[in-house]
């Protein structure tokens, strides 16, 4: 993929428990034990657009709901993709400050190109640190792009051609509990090839 990484979502969410202890696993239509917090925008990709959320949930229940916000991110992030739309709802739900506007330009730089994307990304390996307050936190997670490819917007052709990058990318962001209980990105960056996520 040419720009996918620093993007994702999905359209049929499937969370693996298994890697957390709890010997289940599923789907759902919505992210992984998203906290409770009322007027969540509704978020509905194409069935070719999938995530796999793997050892997703870790049997505390903060630092699940923190998980849970941090998939639904992920799934606003590449509803505004595919979408094509810089000021879908879900930005500025789960996003603000700094990362917000990043979000914006991520969504910008694949509208330039014409492109969006299809297929399957697998998040794995996440890590949250919670601060001693517990309105915020750290998180750490992994993506897999091997089965993601660029879709050409206009035409609707997708090129399979393997990407010279790294698929895989670490990610590390920086989450704050809102009045609302949404735990909201406020900081992201990515390491394309990490080793952390290799392997």
């Amino acid at each position: 993929m040419l720009l996918v990484g620093g993007c994702g979502g999905s359209g049929g969410s499937t969370v693996d428990g298994d890697a957390a202890g709890t010997g289940t696993g599923g789907s759902a239509s919505a992210s992984p034990r998203a906290s409770a917090a009322a007027n969540r925008p509704k978020v509905m990709l194409p069935s070719n657009v999938t995530d796999e959320y793997v050892g997703w949930k870790t049997g505390d229940a903060t630092k699940d709901a923190v998980l849970g916000d941090v998939a639904a991110r992920i799934d606003s992030m590449n509803d505004a993709i595919v979408r094509g739309d810089t000021s879908a709802p879900g930005l500025s739900f789960y996003y603000r400050d700094k990362a917000l506007s990043g979000a914006v330009a991520w969504i910008q730089a694949y509208l330039d190109a014409d492109l969006s994307f299809t297929g399957t990304t697998r998040y794995y390996a996440p890590k949250v640190t919670l601060a001693s307050g517990k309105t915020t936190a750290t998180v750490l997670y992994c993506s897999d792009e091997s089965k993601g490819f660029n879709k050409n917007r206009k035409t609707g052709k997708v090129d399979p051609t393997p990407s010279d990058q790294s698929p895989y990318v670490l990610y590390d962001t920086r989450v704050e509990r809102n009045d609302s209980g949404v735990w909201q990105t406020t900081a992201l960056t990515s390491h394309r090839g990490d080793k952390a996520c290799v392997g």
